[in-house]
């Protein structure tokens, strides 16, 4: 088995919490003072990597804290409208069934994941690294890495992001991209992953 730790994102990975995302973006936006999205404009953001995507919005640097902060509140008032993708349940239990250890790293607290996971597939998790900041995963991946005392080299993160693919190049794992995500898959390739997984049979059927 080549890879014995799976370090998986949240949101747009495992939650389907994008609709939930475009659904605040614009009041988020009017009251931080960045650009507003319109309906038309969306695709053209899931082409852009992180820091385009900032860049577009107008939004600088310094109010990157705040902006998650705020919208870290807004879902955990919201967090019954945000589920699992269909698959995840069978997905987790195959992968710990394979004794492979799982592990997220979550811009978001680790109480809105795990109630999003559900207590069974909170369980099967054995690290939580989460509230990183927007470009703060390389250094969540590190603590992982050092309380799993599992190699980089036997790690793969698996994110639909381009910063979950720039954050696993810097600690030297591989990175994993998902085509169902906040991402475009053409952003993602971009990236050049070592992987690209379609659905989560997929995954389990290339990590098991």
């Amino acid at each position: 088995m080549k890879y014995r730790l799976v370090i998986f994102d949240m949101d747009g990975t495992l939650a389907d919490s994008f609709p939930w995302f475009i659904s605040v973006l614009n009041a988020v936006a009017d009251k931080y003072r960045f650009r507003r999205v319109a309906p038309h404009e969306v695709e053209t953001l899931r082409g852009l990597t992180s820091r385009q995507i900032l860049e577009w919005l107008g939004v600088p640097l310094w109010k990157v804290p705040r902006i998650a902060r705020h919208m870290r509140a807004l879902k955990t008032q919201r967090l019954h409208e945000i589920a699992l993708f269909p698959g995840v349940d069978r997905l987790l239990a195959e992968l710990a069934a394979r004794e492979i250890m799982l592990a997220i790293v979550s811009s978001d607290t680790e109480d809105n994941v795990r109630r999003v996971l559900g207590p069974h597939n909170a369980q099967r998790i054995s690290h939580y690294a989460c509230a990183s900041g927007m470009f703060g995963k390389p250094r969540k991946f590190r603590a992982v890495l050092k309380r799993s005392a599992i190699p980089p080299a036997q790690t793969i993160a698996i994110g639909d992001e381009t910063r979950d693919a720039e954050a696993a190049r810097a600690v030297g794992a591989a990175f994993g991209a998902v085509s169902w995500g906040y991402a475009s898959a053409t952003a993602l390739q971009a990236h050049a992953p070592d992987v690209v997984f379609n659905s989560f049979d997929d995954i389990v059927a290339r990590l098991t």
